[in-house]
Parts: C-alpha cells; sequence; structure tokens
C-alpha cells in the first residue's frame, strides 16, 4: 500500500499547499517523488519521532495538514505523549501514517512489530484510525483524512484489490455477502484477503459466509451491518492484533449494546510470541492461527 500512498499524497499536495509530509528518516527509494513535488514542504525530522509530532503539530496549528510517516512501531509507540497532548486534546490536523502494520516485518522480531496500535490510538479523544483491506481503498480514505481534518492514524499493510461488489456501509466494507449465510467473518486490513482465501478453497463456506472488513474506528454500526450480523448464528472475527482493545473487544461491546446474540462469538487474534521465535509475517499468522488454512478450519468447526 506504500506505492498507492505515496501517488495519493502526491496528487493532493500538488493541489492543496496546505498539505505537508513528515518523515522520520524513512521513505528511500519510495518518497523521493513526494520530494520532489512538495518542496519545502517535504521535511525529514530525522531520527526524532517525538519531535517530529511537535513539529507537526505547531504546523497544523497554523493552518497546514500534517502527515507523519515512519514504520508503524515507531510512529506509534514512541510519540504517544505528544500525539495524545498535542494533536488529539486540540483536535488539529495531523495525521499519523504507519508502514506495516501487525506482524509486517516479520523477521525483525517485537520491536517492529505493531500489535497494540489501535489499543493505544482509537482509544484517545477526537482521532478517528484506518485500517484500510486493499490497495485501491488509500485514495480515498487520503481524501476523507484530509477532508475531515482532524487527528487521524493510517495503518499500512500489504492488500490486493477490492473484490467486485464490495459495498461500504459505517466503519465496515461487505465484501462477500451469500444468499443464505449462516457466519459472519469481520476482519481487520489486509487479513481480510486470508479470509477471502480460505472461502475460495471451500465452495460449502463460500454459500455460507458473509465478509465483512472493518475500516475505522470508533466502530460505526449501521442497520445493514447490524442486519447481518444479527442474522448470523455464529460470528468470527480475525484481526492482527492484540485481543485487549482490538477489533474483537470492540465490537463485542457494541453488540451487547445493541441486543445481538449470537450463538457463538470466535476470535483469532495475534497471539504474540508463543514459541518465542520470529519469522516472516505469514509465519506469525499461521502460529496465531490467521492464515487462511487456520480460518477455513475455525470456519468449518463452527458449522459442525
Amino acid at each position: 500500500m506504500r506505492v498507492e500512498f505515496s501517488q495519493s499524497i502526491e496528487k493532493l499536495a500538488s493541489e492543496d499547499e496546505s498539505i505537508v509530509f513528515i518523515t522520520g528518516d524513512l521513505g528511500y527509494n519510495a518518497f523521493e517523488n513526494l520530494r520532489d513535488t512538495l518542496g519545502k514542504r517535504f521535511i525529514n525530522a530525522g531520527v526524532a519521532e517525538q519531535n517530529m509530532v511537535g513539529v507537526a503539530a505547531g504546523m497544523a496549528h497554523k493552518g497546514y495538514k500534517v502527515f507523519c510517516y515512519s514504520i508503524a512501531p515507531f510512529v506509534v509507540y514512541r510519540c504517544l505523549e505528544q500525539f495524545r497532548n498535542d494533536v488529539c486534546f486540540h483536535e488539529l490536523p495531523v495525521f499519523l501514517v504507519a508502514n506495516g502494520g501487525g506482524y509486517g516485518y516479520g523477521i525483525m522480531g517485537s520491536s517492529h512489530h505493531t500489535l497494540e496500535d489501535l489499543a493505544c490510538l482509537s482509544s484517545m479523544q477526537n482521532i478517528k484510525a484506518h485500517v484500510p483491506a486493499f490497495s485501491d481503498e488509500i485514495e480515498s480514505t487520503i481524501q476523507i483524512i484530509t477532508r475531515e481534518a482532524r487527528p487521524a492514524y493510517l495503518r499500512l499493510g500489504a492488500g490486493k484489490k477490492t473484490p467486485e461488489g464490495s459495498f461500504e456501509s459505517g466503519s465496515f466494507n461487505i465484501v462477500h455477502q451469500p444468499k443464505n449465510p449462516e457466519i459472519a467473518v469481520v476482519t481487520l486490513g489486509p487479513v481480510t484477503n486470508n479470509a477471502l482465501a480460505a472461502l475460495e478453497e471451500n465452495e460449502e463456506l463460500k454459500n455460507l459466509v458473509t465478509v465483512i472488513a472493518a475500516k475505522t474506528f470508533p466502530l460505526e454500526l449501521t442497520t445493514p451491518v447490524k442486519d447481518i450480523l444479527r442474522a448470523s448464528s455464529h460470528i468470527l472475527v480475525a484481526e492482527e492484533h492484540v485481543s485487549i482493545g482490538g477489533l474483537a473487544q470492540q465490537l463485542s461491546v457494541q453488540l451487547l449494546e445493541q441486543g445481538i446474540a449470537p450463538s457463538s462469538f470466535v476470535s483469532l487474534r495475534a497471539e504474540g510470541y508463543p514459541n518465542k521465535k520470529y519469522g516472516s509475517q505469514q509465519y506469525h499468522q499461521k502460529l496465531s492461527r490467521l492464515d487462511s488454512q487456520s480460518i477455513k478450519e475455525s470456519l468449518l468447526n463452527l458449522l459442525q
């Protein structure tokens, strides 16, 4: 999604002189186009994420809309206090952009993984978090972020194209909806692609499972989404995030408030490092049962 993000910012910045892009010393061989297009509005803040957000808050106070970019763990964890105090409390248009959410940086280990970002950020005041599942959602997401001009967080990963027939409703994108579903799978970000792959491997599941991708937090459950969840005998949540503060926990609160009570509620989530080893993103997804094969097995178990 980084390529689509770069192209979207370049287009936006060429039309809007209030756009500023600040990087925490990252983006080589990726953002040279932004540097050339933005000129002085492209700033390398160096390895100083706290200062980067403080500078962004000052510029936003003067009327700019500022994107702060780094890899996910650096832009989230290193500057939580500055983002909370300088940006969120003052409702300033500063937008954190995190590349490689979840286990995206795989073999580089726990210091480079981002499994608690939504728990940290979506609980802050005045913020809206965006977790697109598909690469072609990036441009419209950027437009929404800049138009709303409020504190925002954008988690980038590696996604495919949005399936045909998908439609948005509130915080969700309904990407697969059979006629008589029994199970609703609610996913977060690019893990949606694993859920769709699981359905492709089993025709029965394809005819019985709805797939809904959560896109934004706080969650907004619209009537179409509530109707789908209420009609589902089982709900399975798949997310590359820890259980506390993640999609499953935030969704379950809303289900209780709406009186939606499925026969079963299953949460597949990032399990951390159960064997104390590191590997690729796919390796960690498999350990957490977030790969397509494991999701398929979980769905078949629910049907039984």
